[in-house]
Parts: structure tokens; sequence; C-alpha cells
């Protein structure tokens, strides 16, 4: 489970991460120039709910990846266009437990 990139053609085919993690859902922030991942342990298949993720945040090309934060989630966490128009900020869900409490 890796991020890649390519022309809208199909053309240039590209791999952005490569790392021992399991990276989904890109998002990309308006203008282009940063993309927001959630990322999975190397051991889970597929992309499930209910575990441990990263959210991380990288250059369009694939640098300077950081993670932002741990948090329980997985899918849903950021499935929706999620940045702010300005690409400033962009909103995810953090799942709590059953009483409430985060789940982390």
């Amino acid at each position: 489970m890796q991020i890649w990139r390519m022309h809208p053609d199909g053309s240039a085919l590209t791999q952005v991460t490569g790392d021992d993690q399991g990276n989904w859902f890109a998002h990309p922030a308006p203008g282009n120039d940063k993309v927001l991942i959630l990322s999975y342990d190397a051991d889970v298949f597929d992309h499930p709910r209910d575990c441990h993720v990263r959210l991380r945040l990288m250059d369009m090309d694939g640098g300077n990846l950081t993670t932002l934060f741990a948090l329980f989630g997985g899918q849903g966490t950021i499935n929706v266009p999620n940045w702010r128009a300005d690409g400033e900020e962009f909103a995810y869900v953090r799942y709590a437990s059953v009483d409430g409490a985060a789940a982390d």
C-alpha cells in the first residue's frame, strides 16, 4: 500500500511513498504543494477501521514526509475532500470509544 502519481492520461507513473508503512488516501492540498495521507502499520492489509493510524503530510513529490500525529481511526478518517480552501487546515475523524472518550 503505497502512494503513486501519474499524469491525467496515465503516463509518467511515479511511486511517491515507499517506506515500511501502508500509505493510503492521498489528499492534495489546494495548490497541489502538499499531500495529506493516512498510514497504517506494515502488517495491516487493506484499509480497515478501528485501528491505530498516523496522519502524515508530505510534499507532492514525497519529500519532507512528516507524521503529524497518531490516532485511533482507520477507514473513514480522511475519506472525503477535507482541506480548507486556502490549504492551511484540514478536517479528519478521530474515533471515540463507546463512553465517548478518545480511544487511543
